[in-house]
Order: structure tokens, then C-alpha cells, then sequence
């Protein structure tokens, strides 16, 4: 094996190992579809497309990733979501 391909080799490691954190959105039985929707296009800074599609795969699936990227800047979006009254966590 030549330095060059030991040294992609570990490059590739590295980047695999960095994950970002993310924001998992739950279903419930108490928030309605418009008042999610509403709460990630203020909290996620989505398009109501995406609210929307979001709201729909957690209310079939059970959950949703809804926003990724460092936990300082998920931890204040994560916030505004169980203020409003969802059901979220970073991962």
C-alpha cells in the first residue's frame, strides 16, 4: 500500500466518524397538523413544503429528523419546538 492511498484511507475515517447532530421531531395525539407546521417553519426556518412533509412523516412514521447540524445551533431550535408544546430531542 503506497503513503497516498493509507493516507485517503484515513481521511475517509475521519469523515465518517464527524456525524452532525439532529433534531427528531415525534408524533403525538394532541398537536394538530397546521400548529407543527407552523412551529418548524418558525423554529427550523423550513418552507411550508417542508412543514409539511415533515408533519406528514412523523404522523405515519412516528418520528422525523427535522433539522441538522451542530448541537449549539440545535439546542435553541430544539427549545422553540417543546415550548410550543412538541415532542423533540437532539441526537
Amino acid at each position: 500500500m503506497s503513503t497516498k492511498e493509507e493516507l485517503l484511507e484515513k481521511v475517509e475515517v475521519k469523515t465518517k466518524e464527524k456525524k452532525e447532530n439532529e433534531i427528531v421531531l415525534y408524533n403525538d395525539d394532541y398537536n394538530t397538523f397546521d400548529h407543527v407546521i407552523d412551529t418548524l417553519i418558525d423554529a427550523c426556518e423550513h418552507t411550508p413544503e417542508q412543514a409539511e412533509q415533515c408533519s406528514i412523516l412523523v404522523h405515519y412514521k412516528g418520528k422525523c429528523t427535522v433539522k441538522t447540524g451542530p448541537y449549539k445551533e440545535l439546542k435553541p431550535r430544539c427549545s422553540k419546538l417543546l415550548d410550543a408544546g412538541l415532542s423533540a430531542e437532539i441526537v
